[in-house]
């Protein structure tokens, strides 16, 4: 995952494995940084909510 600055640390302690990228994704899971990487989250974002609704199509 990635997150802001301030908390990773603290995510890392927790035992997440902690990336610097604008975006990270871990199956469901989708992150960023701050709210300088919205643009890159909100792309990766609507992808894989239109890449799931084309599976959950093809499999219904």
């Amino acid at each position: 995952m990635t997150s802001f600055l301030s908390i990773r640390t603290d995510l890392r302690n927790s035992g997440a494995d902690v990336v610097d990228q604008d975006v990270a994704v871990d199956g469901n899971l989708i992150t960023s940084r701050s709210p300088d990487d919205l643009p890159v989250f909100c792309d990766t974002l609507v992808t894989y909510l239109v890449s799931n609704s084309i599976q959950e199509e093809v499999m219904a």
